[in-house]
């Protein structure tokens, strides 16, 4: 099969089925590809070295604690594709789910897109995202079971942390996030994140 590549002006929104989407991003691996609810095809451009540094660091974090909490769960980097519950398939840039959330998928379900919402998400902005479009995907995570999820914009070093069922909570050039009783114990820091 010959790669090809779709160039879309900003206007047109490609629209595909459930059953299209995994067929277009198991052939095209390469991509970071997700899809909303209503069926729109997102194509998620490679970040930058600066985006690509915070987002090693951010991730780096999360596997430390990991390893010494992995009985609690398991963590996942931003390659991981999440089918959520209202048909969405997103990839946050990291993210976590529950033990017990995870062991009751059956091993097929663990390979393809994830058939559930992370339980902790975090997206970081890099300088092409539109705030407007991460904070919607924040409260679709919410809508859909998250229960912790931190939109971090280094831009304006400000951090959105997002909580089901109370309003947004912005902190404005926060040190270190706790991630509460969601992940126990870890902590976030975000010097590498500000730099």
């Amino acid at each position: 099969m010959e790669t090809l590549s779709l160039e879309l002006p900003r206007a047109i929104a490609l629209h595909v089925s459930p059953e299209q989407f995994e067929a277009i991003a198991l052939a095209n691996r390469d991509l970071r590809l997700e899809r909303t609810a209503a069926g729109e095809l997102i194509v998620n451009p490679p970040t930058g070295g600066e985006s690509g540094a915070r987002n090693r660091s951010i991730t780096g974090q999360l596997d430390r604690w990991y390893e010494a909490n992995e009985d609690l769960g398991e963590a996942f980097d931003s390659s991981t594709g999440f089918k959520l519950p209202n048909g969405a398939n997103r990839s946050p840039d990291a993210s976590w789910v529950r033990r017990e959330r995870w062991e009751s998928l059956t091993p097929q379900q663990r390979k393809g897109f994830v058939p559930l919402c992370p339980d902790f998400v975090v997206e970081l902005r890099s300088e092409s995202d539109s705030l407007s479009k991460l904070q919607a995907k924040m409260r679709e995570y919410m809508d859909n079971g998250a229960r912790l999820g931190w939109l971090i914009d280094p831009q304006n070093r400000r951090v959105e942390i997002y909580r089901p069922g109370v309003d947004v909570e912005v902190l404005d050039n926060p040190t270190e996030l706790s991630a509460e009783d969601v992940l126990p114990g870890f902590v976030l820091h975000l010097r590498r994140v500000w730099r």
